[in-house]
């Protein structure tokens, strides 16, 4: 969640951190602030969206080339300008931003307030920077040092950039479960949550380890651990470029994103599939390929949209490799007791590479002595270096918080990685393996085909804009797809909408069905297909509003359906490849119509990086 921004360098710094946390607003939205330090510290936040900060700083002198600033989603306490970041000890000499829990807090602060302190806000963060105050009074030491004995006695998870007014030519940082991320350029660093707002200004970073401190000069930096062990710093360059996180011409990102589904598909397949030779390779699964082909089961751990991506992949492993398949949602796997055996196959999948709840699975299988894959989209990432291998999604950065493209292209991975392993395994011959290279090799241009119907969705989604409940009906492959319809209607548009397998609609949700409730229906010609046409008569009878998805040229549907939506002949097993497009775009529309917020649906932010 939240936005962290730094900079230190020769130029003005208020004007690179507003920049960055507006790049960063997709993280937390709730409320925005800034420090610089100059002769003295100035500090200024403000409830509501940078923009509401940016207004309110027009007549303040914040002038300095060293400052830090955050934008919020919140976690302890409403999201108000007492609660806003960043925030200041009690003797005002030390600032701080947060992103993560302490869990601790309320101990560490009672403590504190026994002491004397005393509280503006109602949160962990604040309680954080006056434990560091405190302890920094009682051991007469620098600010990297009080924070490390303060890291070394909380709980939790973190990310936090310090400004001490006894240290003025210095940052310090630290992060722990939460990314933090540091732009080195000539003579001048940037600290940040993610590379976003980075980019522009250099594509060399370093991305800090867990329990790992910076200390940042403008000529300098210095890394070294929580017990004051130096490393040496690893500087990787960035692939992406500033074009990849602007609107490009779109009213929003997520709009962009949806369009960019025919490129981001082919980048996540350029170099490891080619369908002409016959060819599939994932170069990040080769030293235990081994394990994985001789596994007896494939426990698969992923969250919302992630989480809906692997339900359609246990469909497509246990069909083509014959290997059982558990999904978990990694909320609840890390805090039941689930039965791991050595050696067993852990496939983890994120978008951001930075979920909590999935790292901390990842964690709990690995001291299992599980084999963890991870399957994530940003280089770099936690998720990435805490998987035994894995493979990069490569869909690009992915701004909007309804997530779309990183959807397909975690499909994409799955069904490679799927497809390796039943060939391996023998379940696939020669002449059916290259069927189903060719067939993946045909959907960007599917894609293209799908989006096409864009205007179409517009107007079904001008007849349904002001519905305040919907469901969604699929079968096999694509009834996980019915859930993620269902889903990118809930975040973006506020609509409440559920997805069923259609066959479970007799058993209660049918009740629900009158004149008033839309059913989106995907029915495309496959093994269920008569099923399905059976599903929606019976939503007809009851006088619902069925929106059909169907394969081009179906005509048996058209006689029934209020409104039909058609997309390429694919095979049954990738189908949900193209029937998700329909279903992001309505989702689009009919929120754009509603007046929401669809980049930033209110309560939501991109990476869920606490619990």
């Amino acid at each position: 969640m939240c936005g962290i921004m730094a900079y230190i360098g020769n130029q003005e710094a208020l004007p690179l951190i507003l920049k960055g946390l507006k790049r960063l607003e997709y993280r937390g939205y709730d409320s925005a602030g800034v420090a610089v330090l100059n002769d003295n510290l100035k500090i200024s936040k403000k409830k509501g969206r940078v923009i509401d900060l940016e207004t309110s700083l027009e007549k303040k002198d914040l002038h300095g080339s060293i400052g830090i600033g955050h934008t919020r989603w919140a976690t302890h306490g409403e999201p108000n300008d007492q609660n806003a970041h960043p925030h200041i000890s009690g003797n005002g000499r030390i600032v701080l931003v947060h992103n993560g829990i302490i869990e601790n807090y309320n101990t560490i602060r009672e403590e504190l307030t026994r002491s004397g302190h005393k509280f503006q806000s109602e949160t962990d963060s604040e309680v954080l920077v006056h434990f560091i105050e405190s302890i920094q009074e009682q051991n007469q030491c620098s600010l990297e040092k009080a924070t490390r004995i303060a890291l070394s006695n909380v709980v939790g998870a973190y990310a936090i950039v310090l400004l001490s007014l006894d240290e003025p030519d210095r940052i310090v940082a630290a992060r722990k479960s939460s990314p933090l991320v540091i732009g080195v350029g000539k003579d001048f660093y940037f600290v940040a949550s993610d590379a976003s707002p980075i980019i522009e200004h250099t594509k060399d970073v370093i991305y800090l380890k867990d329990s790992e401190i910076a200390v940042i000069e403008k000529g300098d930096l210095l890394l070294k651990d929580v017990n004051n062990v130096k490393s040496l710093p690893f500087v990787q360059t960035l692939e992406i470029d500033l074009d990849s996180i602007e609107k490009g011409g779109y009213d929003h990102f997520m709009l962009k994103e949806i369009f960019e589904q025919p490129r981001s598909i082919g980048d996540c397949m350029r170099g490891r599939l080619n369908a002409e030779t016959g060819q599939l390779v994932l170069g990040g699964i080769q030293e235990y390929a081994d394990q994985l082909l001789n596994a007896d089961r494939i426990i698969m751990i992923a969250c919302g949209t992630s989480w809906h991506a692997c339900l359609v992949a246990e469909y497509f492993f246990e069909e083509f490799c014959r290997i059982p398949v558990e999904v978990e949602y990694a909320s609840e796997f890390r805090y039941r007791n689930p039965v791991i055996e050595k050696g067993d196959i852990v496939i983890a999948v994120s978008q951001s590479g930075e979920t909590a709840d999935t790292l901390a699975a990842i964690e709990m299988a690995k001291s299992k002595y599980a084999i963890v894959f991870g399957i994530c989209n940003v280089v770099g990432s936690s998720i990435s270096r805490a998987s035994h291998e894995g493979a990069y999604t490569h869909a690009g950065p992915e701004i909007g918080v309804a997530s779309t493209k990183a959807f397909t292209a975690q499909l994409i991975v799955l069904n490679m990685i799927a497809l390796q392993l039943a060939k391996k395994k023998g379940y696939l011959d020669q002449e059916k393996f290259n069927f189903m290279l060719k067939e993946m090799s045909t959907i960007p241009g599917k894609v293209e085909r799908a989006l096409k119907n864009n205007d179409k969705i517009k107007e079904v989604a001008h007849k349904y804009k002001d519905a305040m409940n919907s469901i969604y009906l699929g079968r096999g492959y694509n009834f996980p797809v019915a859930l993620e319809g269902a889903l990118k209607l809930k975040e973006i548009s506020y609509i409440h909408a559920e997805g069923y397998p259609a066959a479970e609609m007799k058993h209660g949700p049918i009740a629900l069905i009158d004149e008033n409730m839309p059913v989106v229906v995907i029915a495309t010609k496959d093994s269920t297909y008569e099923k399905i046409v059976s599903n929606i008569q019976e939503v007809k009878a009851r006088k619902g509003k069925i929106i059909a998805i169907v394969t081009e040229n179906d005509t048996t549907i058209k006689d029934f359906a209020d409104h039909v939506i058609e997309i390429p002949e694919i095979s049954e097993a990738l189908s949900p490849l193209l029937t998700v497009i329909p279903l992001q775009l309505l989702a689009y529309h009919i929120a754009v119509m509603r007046d929401c917020n669809v980049d930033q649906p209110r309560n939501l932010a991109k990476s869920v990086t606490v619990e």
